[in-house]
């Protein structure tokens, strides 16, 4: 099994935590994991992506170029990686941010309204944790259960009192995605 994915989206949308706490899972459930961060020169506002591959095999190199599984928080994340995905791989959009005009028939595309579930538990800054739990829930890369147990040691005590919340916008996630 291995897993190729790209996290793209504005700096502040939590792209970089998203990539980061799927390779702490990955490991927790004893997977080779790489994670290759990249970041415009802004940092809220500024383009962000990474690159995370998730393997039970040794990982050639950290760089993804045509990910199986690709997850856009806006637009232009979308326009250019819309046509790098795989074909059969699976793609994730923030449909609270994107409508999409152009779908691809070879791969499975799916809606998560993030913001729209964040406000509703309560903090729009777990959009990207909503994200997180439906990508989680449908692609299996790695277990919700390791998610949350990654979240919890990012987190650590300091933080300790966000991370109910950031559960339930992940278990919401993984509920209200919609597949086109």
């Amino acid at each position: 099994m291995e897993h190729r994915i790209i996290v793209a989206g504005f700096g502040g949308q939590g792209v970089l935590l998203i990539g980061n706490l799927i390779c702490h899972a990955g490991m927790e459930e004893g997977n080779n994991v790489a994670w290759l961060p990249s970041y415009g020169p802004e940092m809220r506002g500024g383009t962000a992506s990474c690159s995370v591959t998730v393997s039970d095999d040794e990982i050639g190199s950290p760089i993804v170029t045509q990910p199986d599984i690709c997850i856009v928080m806006n637009q232009p994340s979308l326009d250019k990686y819309l046509d790098a995905v795989q074909p059969g791989g699976k793609l994730f959009i923030n449909s609270s941010l994107i409508k999409p005009t152009r779908y691809r028939d070879d791969i499975e595309t799916y809606l998560v309204p993030t913001s729209e579930v964040a406000q509703e538990v309560g903090n729009l800054r777990t959009a990207n944790m909503v994200m997180l739990g439906a990508v989680a829930a449908i692609t299996g890369v790695v277990k919700t259960e390791s998610a949350v147990a990654a979240l919890r040691e990012a987190f650590g005590e300091r933080r300790a009192h966000l991370i109910p919340v950031n559960e339930k916008a992940m278990a919401l996630g993984a509920e209200r995605t919609e597949k086109v």
